[in-house]
């Protein structure tokens, strides 16, 4: 929850979006013979907009701030990035791409998000994360080298990489606005994905799969992209775009014991020589802490929360004590000490 004094529910709400994203990347792979990429990218994030809405219609009492006028050209941005651009060149690099090593490249989505939250947002990363970005970027790079193949990387390969890089850009834009309600959020972004990717296959006479290929479609974008990014819109607000990135880098895993498990893939020893570089590079950036003396300047926002150190503030409307609630308060300045990330409170510099 925002605002909560660990930074533990943010951690656990990232790790498994990355398990649900993970596993639908080789389920996803065995619809792309049966449909063309763009129908199939707008089925999953259809499905995803769909029973989003009906969880948020179903939901009663919720304390999430509301998605704001200001919030919309974010939005419309990572729409447009992570909804639109990166699925489609997903699904058409999984066309020529094992499933396994798919799931490894997804790694350079974390890789790219931290970049761009370092370089553009200024968003602190230490030397601990920097060095598991290096042996990640060393892993994609082994991984996507196809033997024989000269000095040049597959096309399937270099679109999932392409993939990676509009979803770095649609995270770092949704945690402008992580703050927002998630499930509104995430609702809205695969239900305007889905129906663009729909109209954009259509148009261009892609093949719609069978019936019950279409309904498999539907139901695992629900879970493998719509409750995965309800998880990681969560996670951005407590987490900063870097490290939720970070934690969500054991996504490829997932996504290759699925593969392995259920498809009998057999990568050869370049993918196991890439998965322990990975790996290498996860566990520095579960490991890192990051603690210092920092000033918090006086800040109005609103956003949903619980009276922690962060949240000491009077009341000027009725309030019957019930917590997390959500509305406009003023943080006053402060300073102290403690372990944090680059949540909503703390996007200082350093």
């Amino acid at each position: 929850m925002i605002g909560a004094p660990s930074p533990r529910s943010g951690v656990s709400q990232a790790l498994l979006a990355a398990v649900l994203f993970g596993m639908s990347t080789p389920l996803a792979k065995a619809l792309t013979g049966v449909a063309s990429p763009l129908i199939l990218a707008g089925l999953l994030y259809f499905g995803s907009g769909l029973g989003l809405f009906a969880w948020r219609a179903a939901r009663h009492g919720s304390a999430a701030a509301p998605v704001t006028r200001t919030d919309w050209p974010w939005l419309a941005g990572a729409v447009i990035a992570g909804g639109v651009i990166g699925p489609a060149l997903l699904l058409w690099g999984l066309a020529s791409v094992s499933g396994a090593s798919a799931a490894l490249l997804l790694n350079f989505e974390g890789v790219f998000t931290a970049l761009i939250a370092w370089f553009v947002f200024r968003e602190n990363v230490d030397a601990r994360i920097a060095l598991g970005m290096g042996l990640i970027i060393t892993a994609g790079v082994l991984l996507s080298w196809q033997a024989g193949a000269g000095h040049a990387l597959p096309w399937g390969a270099l679109a999932v990489i392409g993939a990676c890089l509009f979803w770095a850009i649609d995270n770092n834009l949704t945690r402008r606005i992580a703050g927002a309600d998630a499930l509104t959020i995430a609702a809205l972004k695969g239900l305007v994905a889905g129906a663009t990717n729909l109209i954009l296959g259509v148009s261009f006479a892609g093949t719609w799969p069978p019936a019950l290929q279409i309904g498999g479609a539907l139901v695992l974008g629900l879970v493998g992209y719509g409750v995965s990014l309800v998880l990681f819109v969560r996670a951005l607000a407590q987490l900063g775009a870097a490290r939720t990135s970070a934690y969500f880098s054991v996504a490829p895993f997932a996504g290759v014991l699925v593969a392995l498990l259920l498809f009998g893939e057999r990568p050869g020893p370049a993918f196991w020589i890439a998965a322990v570089l990975m790996g290498a590079g996860l566990w520095l950036h579960l490991t890192e802490r990051h603690s210092h003396l920092h000033t918090h300047e006086a800040l109005r926002h609103t956003h949903r929360h619980v009276h922690d150190a962060h949240h000491r503030h009077a009341h000027d409307f009725p309030w019957d004590g019930r917590e997390p609630h959500t509305h406009e308060h003023l943080h006053g300045l402060i300073t102290h000490r403690h372990p944090h990330y680059p949540d909503l409170h703390h996007r200082h510099g350093h």
